[in-house]
């Protein structure tokens, strides 16, 4: 009987086996028993996270671009930013200076110099030194609130905490990071550490879990996943997942017993710390992976051919960055490149964890080797470009943002088409007319294939194209629609580059992502923040601009 691919088969067995579900492709968060209740009935204060947009129409000139600077105009403005007392409550960020001359100069409210997580305010100077917008969010409450910044609980403490409460194995990816955060959370303004612990194994995670620093409770969490004495780079050549041939930078290494090999290692761009590709080895144990090696400089084995794509792929999406808007690797200062092939068993993922991709081989019904894919490639890296950029939150309408800014980049970097997935959907799979993942030129056309998700659907369960058929579902369904409602953005995209060309569409977004939106952002503040890149690359009134309002429009984000 012919398999049906449009609904996953009961997962026990297949979550046991180490792999994820279809559905879950690109970074989608897990949705297992650590997944707390709470998540699922949270009750947001909407004054805990206000958006700022301030445009000046008569800019306020001063002698320098400089933080200080910034803070004396949000001193003179604060009934129009709604900030208070900006000098006691914002910390200064980091200041950035773009190629069109203009300064960006981030801050972080803080609480007695305790950051209020997700509330970030830019002030934006043009090249003449005066201030021209203001965007962000601030926390209103708190100013209302007397919040105790004191913490009791150790560090050590609160990790134990975070790690017990996400089931992590013993072997992590790095050590936990902890950072004392102001956390709003229903209704209240926690002091709390924010720990994230990092593993991989059958159910990876890159978990964000919030303890409070009192207490030890746990508050809230969520899982942002998203996956020689010489050295001498060569060319080197290997055949792809498709049978592409592919031309590659490798490095020789010299092994004691073995002589010269070939390893996967790209050291040939400047001011770069490399592009590597690892072994996984299909075992599912961290520390048996390596770094890919083989005995000739031709990797033309079946075994080789994913590891060739991943590292070719690799540097195509490096070079697009670099070239396109000169940023130097996903952190834009030259961070290693990692990529992990041969992940688990059967595995149908591919995912950012948030220092490397990784790549599952598929079981091969539904999909072959996702590194066959150069816009699962670009997708997963523009993760890393989002956390060292936005940091969009994963879940909800900033998770949905997330995941759509990665697909507008997978499908500006492989430009064929507009579709996402397409070369690595397996032969079952597409005999069964399921050719690709999702599709930015006409969402419709695509089924959400997990049956959880589709219950809350208005559309007849098919991905969304207009604010009218979005999903509301809970945080603990899809991180509440990161996979299914960034098809609206995505769509948006479509009509802009329709409109304008590829190559403008990359430009604003790019500059929206890296300059305007904050981790919290909404639909509606990605539409603010992508007509104002517009305005600064194109000009007020510009035939790109008036494109960006009719994409949005288009899809009911007004």
């Amino acid at each position: 009987m012919k398999k049906k691919f449009l609904v996953p088969a009961v997962l026990t067995s297949t979550l046991l086996a180490g792999s994820i579900p279809v559905s879950s492709v690109f970074a989608e968060p897990v949705n297992s028993s650590v997944v707390s209740s709470v998540q699922a009935s949270k009750k947001w204060n909407q004054k805990a996270s206000v958006p700022v947009f301030v445009k000046e129409r008569f800019a306020e000139k001063f002698s320098s671009s400089t933080p200080s600077n910034a803070l004396n105009y949000l001193e003179k403005n604060q009934d129009k930013t709604g900030i208070k007392n900006p000098d006691k409550n914002l910390k200064a960020k980091g200041s950035q200076k773009d190629e069109l001359g203009m300064t960006h100069v981030r801050f972080n409210q803080s609480i007695n110099g305790v950051n209020v997580e997700g509330s970030e305010i830019t002030v934006h100077f043009n090249k003449n030194n005066e201030v021209v917008s203001v965007n962000g969010r601030v926390n209103q409450a708190i100013y209302d609130d007397a919040v105790d910044t004191t913490a009791s609980l150790s560090n050590d403490s609160a990790q134990k905490a975070a790690l017990t409460s996400v089931n992590a194995p013993e072997e992590l990816t790095y050590e936990p990071t902890t950072e004392l955060v102001v956390y709003p959370f229903e209704g209240k303004h926690y002091t709390a550490y924010k720990v994230n612990v990092n593993f991989m194994g059958n159910e990876p995670g890159n978990w964000f879990v919030f303890v409070d620093a009192n207490t030890g409770e746990v508050i809230d969490k969520y899982n942002g996943l998203m996956h020689a004495d010489e050295i001498k780079t060569q060319k080197g050549a290997g055949k792809g997942v498709h049978g592409d041939h592919r031309e590659l930078h490798i490095t020789q290494v010299k092994e004691p017993q073995s002589g010269t090999k070939f390893a996967l290692a790209d050291y040939s761009h400047d001011n770069l710390q490399g592009i590597f590709t690892y072994d996984s080895k299909n075992d599912g144990i961290s520390s048996n992976d390596t770094l890919y090696i083989g005995n000739s400089a031709a990797f033309i084995g079946d075994y080789d051919r994913a590891a060739v794509d991943a590292h070719y792929n690799s540097e195509k999406v490096y070079d697009y960055y670099l070239n396109e808007h000169g940023r130097n690797s996903l952190d834009g200062e030259g961070m290693a490149i990692k990529s992990y092939v041969h992940y688990g068993n059967n595995y149908n993922n591919a995912f950012w964890n948030g220092r490397w991709m990784t790549y599952g081989d598929g079981d091969g019904e539904f999909f072959i080797s996702l590194s066959a894919g150069l816009d699962v490639a670009a997708h997963e890296m523009t993760h890393g470009v989002i956390s060292k950029s936005a940091n969009l939150v994963y879940r909800d309408q900033s998770g949905a943002l997330n995941e759509s800014f990665a697909d507008v980049f997978g499908a500006l970097v492989d430009d064929s088409d507009w579709e996402m997935g397409e070369d690595i959907m397996a032969t079952a799979a597409k005999a069964d007319g399921v050719t690709r993942l999702r599709s930015l030129s006409n969402p419709n056309s695509v089924v959400v294939s997990n049956a959880e998700r589709r219950a809350f659907s208005t559309n007849g369960g098919v991905y969304p194209d207009h604010m009218d058929e979005f999903y509301n579902m809970p945080t603990s369904v899809d991180g509440g629609g990161v996979h299914v409602n960034s098809s609206i953005t995505n769509h948006a995209a479509y009509l802009i580059g329709q409109d304008i060309g590829r190559e403008k569409l990359g430009q604003i977004y790019y500059r929206a992502l890296t300059v305007y939106l904050t981790p919290n952002s909404n639909f509606s503040e990605a539409r603010k923040a992508l007509v104002q890149s517009a305005i600064d690359i194109y000009g007020e009134g510009s035939e790109e601009e008036t494109a960006v309002h009719s994409g949005f429009d288009a899809v009911g984000i007004y």
